[in-house]
């Protein structure tokens, strides 16, 4: 039997990690995040498949992808996670865990960040944490994938 599969998606800009508002988002690149959640998840026996985009209907796609092709998803919907519907919708349509997650604390910063449209929708959520933040949410992810693979046995 194959490894299992987690879906990394990042939203807009977060191609310009590294050197977009370093203060507020640090210094690694969006190469780093990938390469740090690939070693975390390949701990747990878990491989990465990850994707990037800037555009909303490609990451529909993605989460639309997910039903058959993973068995969890670590979302960052960057500046979509207060606006996206669509994105919205497309976590609802699916059967498997979503963990969204922020490098930034969303709720220390401006009034129209502090809201998500997703996290009604996701089965956690991690803000605030930095780059640590994916080690963080892909462990969630996985101990919330094994723990409900025991429980449905």
């Amino acid at each position: 039997m194959g490894k299992k599969r987690l879906f990394l998606i990042n939203g807009p800009n977060l191609n310009m990690l590294g050197k977009r508002e370093p203060d507020t988002y640090g210094n690694k690149s969006l190469e780093d995040v990938v390469t740090l959640v690939e070693q975390v998840a390949a701990d747990q026996g878990y491989e990465v498949t990850s994707f990037q985009s800037n555009h909303e209907g490609d990451l529909v796609d993605w989460i639309q992808r997910a039903e058959e092709g993973a068995e969890g998803i670590i979302i960052n919907p960057a500046a979509y996670t207060h606006t996206s519907i669509a994105l919205r919708d497309a976590i609802s349509a699916i059967s498997k865990p979503v963990v969204e997650i922020h490098i930034s604390n969303v709720h220390e910063r401006e009034s129209f960040r502090h809201t998500s449209m997703l996290a009604p929708v996701c089965s956690g959520q991690v803000v605030g944490f930095g780059i640590d933040g994916y080690r963080l949410a892909t462990l969630g992810m996985i101990q919330k994938i094994e723990s409900e693979g025991r429980n449905h046995s």
